[in-house]
């Protein structure tokens, strides 16, 4: 092959790796070639072959041209596929069953290539295994000599989000103990917290719920407290770094102590946050359960957490929890406060 044909053969070559690529242009005249991969109301990414991917602003998104067919979403619900192209500050959309249709940008809700709408439909019926994130944080320490110590700390966060539900998993757990000769207690902690809840929504903003939680604590000579219960809830904040979920309801408690059994019916009143800014997520969790049964008494719980990445496997996690009992056992203290920090290990399935 001569110079001037294979000139010419590259040069018709870098046309076509344009030619059929996606482009986006801006309202200020740039323009970006590559593959959309999808877009809502407020962002569009596209994936570049030189700047990776890139997210502009979907109102700064002047003109629009896919090689690829797009899955376009309207505010009305009808989803539809094809080819996309910009026509007077409109999206015409090349469906292979209803010829070219334009509508308005304002009224496009979300783009999808054909990978991100695969996903999207299996994420509104996932596998009940599938959807998972979470953490496993595992501490212990060691002493041998001058002392004779041992302690074991856990925490373990587990969520699967849908679009319609959401399932919360927890366990927190700590012991401690003294084996020196002579050491009066031997067990310095042994308590353990954990429980599950399920929300399902029932508007954009209302959701109901269930839940279980079980604790014990040795030292408050609690075997076990069984909690079980339900309400409803609001969605008072919902975005992608910050929720703010505000909960009311009825539990039915049965605790078992050394010295005696106690049952009880209670309120439900409480509030749940979770932020996200940077590589750090932080949670808070607030609850008052005052009781039927026994007027004047009453238990409260809060929680506090924060997760930090340090890679995509691991992160730097603290886990606080303060449980309070306004009329425990003679002899033992209202408040137990657990406190566990270490490498934490997060998955996703």
């Amino acid at each position: 092959m001569g110079k001037l044909p294979a000139l010419f053969f590259f040069l018709v070559l870098g046309f076509a790796s344009h030619l059929f690529a996606d482009q986006v242009v801006l309202t200020n005249g740039d323009r970006l070639t590559g593959t959309i991969v999808k877009s809502d109301d407020k962002t569009l990414l596209i994936k570049t072959e030189f700047a990776g991917d890139v997210t502009v602003q979907w109102p700064a998104v002047a003109q629009v041209q896919s090689s690829q067919p797009l899955h376009v979403t309207l505010s009305s619900g009808q989803t539809l596929a094809g080819p996309v192209t910009t026509n007077e500050g409109n999206l015409a959309i090349a469906t292979a069953s209803q010829g070219t249709v334009t509508e308005p940008k304002a009224t496009v809700s979300a783009i999808r290539n054909d990978a991100e709408q695969t996903a999207y439909e299996k994420s509104l019926h996932p596998n009940l295994l599938h959807g998972w994130a979470g953490g496993l944080n595992l501490g212990f320490g060691l002493t041998r000599g001058n002392s004779e110590t041992k302690n074991f700390s856990l925490a373990f966060l587990a969520d699967r989000k849908t679009s319609t539900d959401h399932i919360g998993m927890y366990v927190n757990s700590i012991f401690s103990g003294n084996d020196a000769v002579g050491a009066v207690p031997t067990t310095t902690a042994n308590a353990v917290q954990g429980g599950i809840r399920y929300d399902r929504d029932l508007t954009k903003r209302i959701f109901a719920f269930v839940n279980a939680d079980f604790q014990t604590d040795e030292l408050q000579e609690l075997n076990l407290r069984s909690i079980l219960g339900g309400g409803l809830g609001y969605h008072a904040i919902k975005s992608d770094k910050t929720t703010l979920d505000l909960l009311a309801g009825a539990n039915y408690t049965r605790e078992n102590y050394d010295t005696f059994d106690r049952n009880l019916a209670a309120l439900t009143f409480g509030e749940e946050l979770t932020h996200n800014f940077g590589s750090t997520a932080l949670t808070e969790k607030l609850y008052f359960f005052p009781d039927l049964s026994e007027t004047g008494e009453y238990r409260g719980a809060f929680t506090f957490g924060s997760v930090t990445k340090i890679s995509k496997w691991f992160g730097w996690q603290n886990s606080f929890s303060d449980i309070y009992v306004s009329n425990p056992p003679a002899g033992t203290r209202q408040n137990d406060l657990v406190f566990t920090t270490g490498l934490n290990i997060s998955f996703t399935h």
